[in-house]
């Protein structure tokens, strides 16, 4: 049993020295919803299971503060209305709970940022793809097989792994230093 969570423990950190050659991209990331935030517009973060804790967590570290003391920032975790994700399931299907919100808020002002450890949920795509459509910028998060995801987005962080639990754990280091970058500007400012 400890070999198996030794092994664990080797592959998370074999994900995470791979996510240093993306660094860059992060800062890209960090630095559009920056821009987004000076030009009044709002980041619209979303996906499923997991990945929708992410989201709201990226909303919370935004909204109220990450490590420093600085103005709200407008972040909505797309994840968090029940009434809306029910009845847009129940009356739309659920591949359309995400892209009804985005036609329904987003703008070309926004960033929305799509979070799926395989790249392939539905709503996620869809999601995506009514952003694109609206003109907002798309940055998303996924794993090493997220090829549809990917190609959707402007900027897309991958964790190379295929596990959804290393991919998650690698995913919250790099929302953290794309949160702990919009922290510092707008503490500065």
């Amino acid at each position: 049993m400890s070999d198996s969570m030794k092994d664990q423990i080797a592959e998370h950190h074999q994900a995470v020295e791979s996510a240093i050659g993306q660094v860059e991209l992060l800062a890209q990331m960090a630095d559009r919803i920056v821009e987004c935030f000076s030009s009044s517009g709002k980041l619209y973060i979303l996906g499923n299971g997991g990945s929708a804790a992410d989201a709201q967590h990226i909303a919370a570290e935004l909204v109220g503060r990450f490590k420093r003391d600085r103005r709200a920032l407008p972040a909505v975790a797309l994840t968090t209305d029940s009434s809306i994700l029910t009845a847009v399931a129940n009356d739309l299907g659920a591949e359309n709970c995400f892209s009804r919100q985005v036609e329904a808020l987003v703008t070309e002002k926004d960033v929305v940022w799509a979070l799926s450890v395989s790249g392939q949920s539905p709503n996620v795509v869809r999601a995506v793809a009514s952003a694109r459509r609206i003109g907002a910028t798309v940055i998303g998060f996924t794993g090493r097989r997220g090829d549809t995801l990917a190609e959707s987005c402007d900027l897309c962080f991958r964790a190379n792994h295929s596990d959804s639990d290393r991919v998650q754990e690698v995913h919250q280091l790099a929302y953290h230093l794309i949160c702990d970058r919009i922290d510092r500007h707008f503490a500065s400012t």
